[in-house]
């Protein structure tokens, strides 16, 4: 996958693990990770899928409905690249906290629905549920934070509420920030991330 690597300059902390939105780059979310966690090492993906041009994690068929069997494949993929990752740039594979945006978001809360000790910690922004009708693994102490907006076209109340219920019911710590907007990724929930993320991780 296509990805750039930054070592950080304190082993102890986490690999944060950025996954962008739709049309994004491997780029995008570096500024997030100096606001997060500057001595962190960063392992920063570009999604394999192209729609319209796009670059994106999985496919959908239409908005906020997912391919479900690209979703499984595409997860799958990405779980082994985060293990080949840990071995090639000498990180720890237990100590990786993901920083997401929408479709990134997406297959980073997919990580935690398919893999015990995919993920140590999640921040989420915008997401929605993964897939449904599924038996979460056990999250037991996984620290996860949900930013979501009241006004969000693109992901409706109801999922982030869900998502959080599924998470917690596999017993997952999980905190969820409501903001008054729409999709967009906000400055004040990425100040919030940050907060919560210190407190969890420092």
């Amino acid at each position: 996958m296509k990805h750039l690597f930054k070592k950080g300059t304190n082993s102890n902390k986490p690999t944060l693990l950025l996954l962008h939105g739709t049309g994004g780059t491997e780029h995008d979310l570096l500024p997030l990770a100096e606001i997060v966690d500057r001595e962190a090492n960063v392992l920063s993906v570009r999604g394999n899928i192209l729609e319209n041009g796009m670059p994106r994690f999985f496919r959908r068929l239409a908005e906020g409905v997912f391919d479900e069997e690209d979703l499984i494949f595409r997860t799958n993929e990405l779980n082994e690249f985060l293990n080949e990752s840990a071995e090639k740039y000498d990180f720890d594979r237990k100590n990786v906290v993901a920083i997401g945006y929408s479709n990134g978001a997406n297959i980073a809360a997919s990580i935690l629905f398919h893999f015990a000790g995919g993920l140590k910690g999640a921040i989420l922004h915008h997401p929605m549920v993964p897939r449904r009708g599924l038996d979460l693994p056990n999250l037991k102490g996984i620290p996860v934070f949900i930013a979501a907006g009241k006004n969000d076209p693109i992901c409706p109340m109801k999922e982030s509420e869900e998502l959080q219920e599924l998470l917690t019911i596999a017993g997952a710590n999980v905190e969820l920030l409501w903001e008054h907007y729409g999709h967009q990724l906000t400055r004040t929930e990425v100040e919030a991330a940050a907060k919560w993320y210190q407190e969890q991780f420092s």
